[in-house]
């Protein structure tokens, strides 16, 4: 399996073992190739357009001009993440997505958010093989700062999700949610009256 194969693979939500040597060796090459672009990203002051550039190169994906980011940032893979049009991530976030992210139209993303879409299996038989789930994350989504995310999580439109709150469980559109777990506490009323 090539690099481009090993990506589809993963992207397709495929589960690996620790024991698959030839899918482990692939996995740990884009580790190391998500860790050399951040690390770039990370070390050293760049413009806008040189932030767009790199989150290009980390996701293989032409990333928006109206992107923007805070580094530090950091992934475990990198080309797992789809970035809509005007979205922010603000300082120290840190993806897992070989699960697959995706962050929509006008999202803003808080500091020291946590994304994961990984999981490993509960018996020890099955403790070395990582699950993967997708996040969605919708248009004109606010995630509060030092938020968690977990596996399989989608975040409907405009909703918001309250600083320090581990979301367990999708959110519908329009809903704040707060706590741990996090639970809704108020529906978002669009009405300017």
């Amino acid at each position: 399996m090539n690099m481009k194969e090993f990506i589809d693979f993963c992207k397709k939500c495929n589960p690996i073992s620790g024991e698959d040597k030839e899918l482990h060796g692939l996995l740990t090459q884009c580790s190391y190739e998500a860790q050399r672009i951040t690390m770039e990203l990370n070390t050293a002051y760049h413009s806008k357009e040189e932030i767009i550039d790199i989150f290009s190169e980390l996701t293989g994906n032409k990333v928006d001009p109206s992107f923007m980011c805070f580094p530090p940032f950091y992934t475990d893979f990198g080309k797992n993440i789809t970035i809509g049009k005007n979205v922010f991530f603000n300082t120290g976030c840190s993806f897992q997505d070989r699960g697959g992210i995706t962050i929509g139209d006008g999202s803003l993303i808080g500091m020291n958010v946590t994304i994961a879409t990984l999981n490993h299996g509960l018996p020890l038989e099955t403790r070395n093989i990582t699950y993967p789930s997708p996040v969605v994350i919708g248009k004109n989504v606010w995630i509060g700062s030092n938020a968690t995310i977990l596996p399989g999580v989608k975040i409907c439109d405009n909703s918001v999700v309250a600083a320090g709150a581990v979301v367990t469980k999708d959110v519908p559109e329009n809903t704040v949610v707060a706590g741990v777990p996090a639970k809704a506490v108020k529906k978002i009323s669009n009405d300017l009256k």
